[in-house]
């Protein structure tokens, strides 16, 4: 179909002023916070951008652009805080973008059921702040809050800085409306638990956009609790931290922030506080008046009982003051050297095998490697994550960087397989995990191809993106 023809159709379609292609528009949504982009773009590559962006304010209106794009089969993109960094959000030139941003209303608190409902487009600070004035809380706190939408973090199967006592976005997903590829405009109610088939929840869970854009979710609050007990301990090595935070957590025990870092991010965040060579942990427990303290002095006892050393409050204290800044990855990629991310998880009995042979492969087969290190931040019953922290300065060429970049990839998520680890943990797949997609799912996979068929048979939805292409 002729692009004259599209806009010119998309626009008697639709509200007047919601349809862009203006240059700064294109620009602002050519991709999200992938890191490897942004060194590209500091090396001189240019992107293409999309085809137009459009900002509805309602589900009607999505419903009606999806309708006509369907028919068309023209290749969209749903766009949200554009926080993600794994290329996601990324359209090609051929593609609209359908941008949430507009549908940025709290639409309900129901304080006798404890949830809140509110469109797709609500940036989790603000719902934060509005909860927080009527004393509840979301209990999700991402490092991304400050621009990360709702739906994005459903569609991405969100994780909190908090989660190990609130759960993930999908322990916190009640219900959600969602509108498919075709137009047709879905809801699940919010319900505590329903047995009534498979949970529907999870088709767009994780989707990425593939499955339909959601355009409204529903989710749990809590009362703001009255107690916290905060603690820092340091252990002789990652490995002694990790069996300690095992035997704390299988004998019961959840305290909302539960983060071990290892001896190379202990040394550059707690440089007062740690001797060469040792990891730290930090916890915070939070609860109704007296459960904190009761469930620090009992963590307390099993951690000392391990051989932590405590340190007491001030390491958290600090941590809480500048958890969520992200400052270094813009000044690092504006000067060529790869800064990115990589969080995988898997079962107690593999994690420490997999953060050790990660390190050392990577040492041996990425000699560009200027720092590499992680973290366990997601604990549960069977086991963690492994947050890696990776840098690295290619050779300031195109070519280069993109080697670079993708044997820095493979080496973690290849050794993450091999260990019966899964290769994504809660930043989702985007375009750069997703050719290990079926790898990681292995016969299941099969099951996320029908139902892709099935929902968006003319495969318009966020082509390249968890499925690859």
């Amino acid at each position: 179909m002729a692009t004259h023809k599209l806009i010119q159709d998309l626009n008697n379609l639709l509200t007047e002023g919601i349809l862009s292609q203006e240059d700064d528009d294109l620009k602002a949504h050519e991709t999200d916070t992938w890191p490897l982009r942004m060194v590209e773009k500091t090396i001189g590559h240019v992107l293409e951008g999309p085809l137009c962006v459009i900002k509805p304010a309602n589900t009607a209106e999505v419903s009606k652009i999806l309708t006509y794009l369907n028919e068309h089969k023209v290749p969209v993109v749903p766009y949200g805080g554009g926080s993600g960094v794994t290329g996601g959000a990324e359209p090609k030139k051929e593609s609209v973008v359908i941008d949430v941003s507009n549908m940025k209303k709290i639409i309900h608190l129901d304080e006798d059921n404890l949830t809140v409902t509110a469109q797709s487009g609500v940036i989790l600070r603000d719902l934060e702040t509005y909860l927080k004035q009527n004393n509840y809380t979301g209990g999700h706190f991402p490092q991304s809050i400050e621009l990360a939408q709702l739906g994005g973090l459903v569609s991405t199967r969100s994780s909190g800085q908090f989660s190990t006592k609130y759960g993930n976005i999908e322990d916190l997903l009640l219900g959600l409306e969602a509108v498919l590829p075709t137009g047709e405009i879905i809801r699940i109610n919010d319900v505590p638990r329903r047995s009534v088939g498979p949970d529907l929840r999870h088709i767009f869970l994780g989707a990425e956009g593939t499955m339909g854009i959601i355009t409204e979710v529903t989710l749990k609050t809590f009362e703001e609790t009255s107690d916290r007990w905060l603690g820092a301990y340091t252990f002789a090595s990652m490995e002694e931290g990790l069996k300690t935070m095992q035997k704390f957590i299988r004998t019961g025990w959840n305290p909302a922030v539960t983060r071990l870092h290892d001896p190379i991010e202990a040394e550059r965040s707690y440089p007062n506080y740690v001797e060469e060579g040792e990891s730290i942990l930090l916890i915070i427990s939070e609860g109704p008046e007296g459960y904190a303290q009761t469930e620090g002095r009992a963590l307390d006892n099993i951690i000392q009982a391990n051989n932590g050393k405590p340190l007491g409050e001030k390491p958290l204290i600090e941590w809480l003051e500048k958890r969520n800044k992200t400052d270094e990855l813009e000044i690092f990629t504006s000067q060529g050297i790869i800064v990115d991310t990589i969080e995988i998880a898997a079962n107690w009995s593999d994690v420490a095998t997999i953060y050790n042979e990660v390190l050392t492969n990577l040492k041996k087969s990425v000699p560009e490697i200027m720092v590499a290190s992680g973290h366990a931040s997601h604990s549960y019953d069977q086991g963690t994550n492994i947050y890696f922290m990776l840098g690295a300065m290619p050779e300031q060429n195109l070519t280069e960087v993109r080697r670079v970049y993708d044997a820095i990839w493979r080496t973690v998520v290849e050794t993450t397989l091999e260990h019966n680890g899964t290769i994504c943990h809660h930043h989702g797949i985007g375009k750069v995990r997703a050719e290990w997609v079926p790898k990681d799912l292995g016969s299941s996979y099969q099951v996320l191809e029908k139902i892709k068929q099935s929902l968006d048979p003319n495969g318009i939805m966020n082509q390249g993106t968890l499925i690859p292409k």
